[in-house]
């Protein structure tokens, strides 16, 4: 069974740093495209990075590119999403992601399997 859990969430403020993890089980990690998405209330849930099986290919989505940083440790079976600078409108439930396909540029339907999620609070 596969398990992929978050941590690393809390409340910053406005400029801050936080640096999220996931720990994932039951799967071939090292196999597996990685991906963080996010969910503020009353929006869609949407991409923010993904990163390819050996970590060597990274995609951001454009409101956090400069800022975040995706990466992984396969020997840890965990990936990492470091925050930088953050934003009130960065606060969101962060939810990491696994995907069968080699494309780094995730959308939900491409997701075969996610993370309970974190919480993430900016304020201003």
């Amino acid at each position: 069974q596969v398990h992929m859990v978050e941590s690393g969430g809390g409340l910053v403020q406005a400029g801050g740093s936080l640096k999220l993890s996931c720990e994932a089980s039951g799967l071939s990690f090292s196999t597996y495209t990685m991906g963080w998405f996010r969910q503020a209330p009353g929006k869609e849930r949407e991409f923010v990075a993904g990163i390819n099986y050996s970590g060597d290919i990274t995609y951001y989505a454009d409101s956090v590119k400069g800022r975040f940083t995706i990466s992984r440790d396969n020997a840890k079976y965990t990936m990492y999403l470091q925050m930088n600078s953050l934003k009130p409108e960065d606060t969101a439930v962060y939810s990491c992601a696994a995907s069968f396909r080699r494309t780094v540029i995730l959308s939900t339907s491409l997701v075969n399997y996610w993370g309970q999620g974190t919480q993430v609070t900016v304020s201003s």
